[in-house]
């Protein structure tokens, strides 16, 4: 894995992270846990910290979008380089020493005239 795969998978935990506490504050039915910020709420309006919960949520959602679809290019192009030829090249390796290998062993092969054998009646 290369340096700038694992920055940005820990950037998209740590943003999936923050997405599950804003979630987690927003007013639902029962009012979420937002409620028990009434401070909050009361300074800076219900209305208004809402707002600013869901514009979080979203920047969030989107972020993790951009940076997974950012991350699997930069996974890919790491990959196609080295993995891939190494895994090719050890296929091929097994394949022919695998082809060697059947090519020198001898098989005991004895054939017999369907004639001249024995029947067992």
């Amino acid at each position: 894995m290369s340096t700038a795969f694992v920055i940005l998978l820990v950037l998209i935990i740590i943003a999936a992270i923050l997405l599950i506490a804003v979630v987690l504050l927003q007013n639902g039915k029962d009012g979420g846990l937002a409620t028990n910020f009434t401070s909050a709420n009361q300074t800076l309006g219900v209305r208004q910290t809402a707002t600013i919960l869901e514009k979080a949520t979203w920047y969030l959602v989107s972020f993790i979008l951009v940076v997974s679809i950012l991350t699997v290019f930069v996974n890919r192009g790491s990959t196609q380089s080295g993995t891939n030829e190494a895994i090719g090249s050890g296929i091929v390796n097994q394949a022919e020493s695998a082809a060697e290998e059947a090519a020198t062993v001898d098989f005991p092969v004895t054939q017999q005239n369907p004639e001249a054998a024995p029947e067992d009646e």
